[in-house]
């Protein structure tokens, strides 16, 4: 029998990478982190100097690229072309441009076709933004994850900050709002929750509770299947 396939999509800073990763380890499946995808795609193009206003430019380059993800001494890294851009996809730089780009239609055809790909035997937690409503729609378990402005906001920061880069709260708050609008408004897979995905706020909650709470939920799904 397939293993399940585990959908969670939900804004930035919402905990998805995290509780993800501990959801894969916790029922010892592979973690797809759709996010790092677009950022390393969103870093080349920065580093190649291409303007993300020339769409062309940016869907070639993304065509070009080889993007994937690879376990290095028990922490998944994402590559591209062979080289691990872990680190440096993570820089304000990275994540300010990681939104437009990833709004690209041709983008999003490139990589989603790379996810379908990695996760076609299942057992696996997939998130990003457009999981359970475009790259799986036919997902057994859908999870749509949040939190108040201001929790994902400290979230961001305290990330940031554990990797040497200063943040200021008010602004990463309000960077946050803008991609928000961003993510929920474009044309192309735009930010929501799938009608048939649980809705899981993280306000008040510790990273295990909602580990726990997701990997219930797929207990649920497997019980009634």
């Amino acid at each position: 029998m397939r293993k399940p396939i585990v959908a969670i999509d939900g804004p930035a800073g919402s905990g998805k990478s995290t509780v993800a990763r501990g959801i894969a380890d916790r029922l010892g499946y592979l973690y797809i982190d759709t996010g790092a995808m677009y950022r390393a795609i969103a870093w080349c193009v920065i580093r190649a100097g291409v303007p993300i206003s020339d769409q062309n430019a940016v869907v070639a380059l993304a065509l070009k690229t080889e993007v994937t993800l690879e376990m290095v001494d028990g922490e998944q890294h994402v590559f591209a072309d062979g080289e691990d851009l872990s680190t440096a996809i993570r820089t304000p730089e990275a994540t300010h441009a990681s939104s437009p780009v990833s709004a690209i239609p041709g983008v999003r055809k490139r990589l989603v076709e790379l996810q379908r790909k990695m996760a076609s035997d299942g057992g696996v937690v997939m998130e990003g933004r457009d999981i359970g409503t475009v790259v799986f729609p036919d997902a057994e378990v859908k999870v749509y994850l949040t939190a108040s402005a201001g929790e994902r906001a400290r979230r961001r920061v305290e990330q940031m900050k554990e990797m040497g880069v200063e943040a200021d709260i008010e602004k990463t708050a309000s960077e946050m709002r803008e991609r928000d609008l961003r993510d929920s408004s474009r044309a192309t897979a735009p930010l929501q929750q799938a009608p048939d995905a649980v809705l899981v706020d993280t306000d008040g909650m510790t990273i295990e509770q909602v580990i726990d709470a997701i990997v219930e939920i797929h207990g649920r799904k497997k019980i009634r299947d």
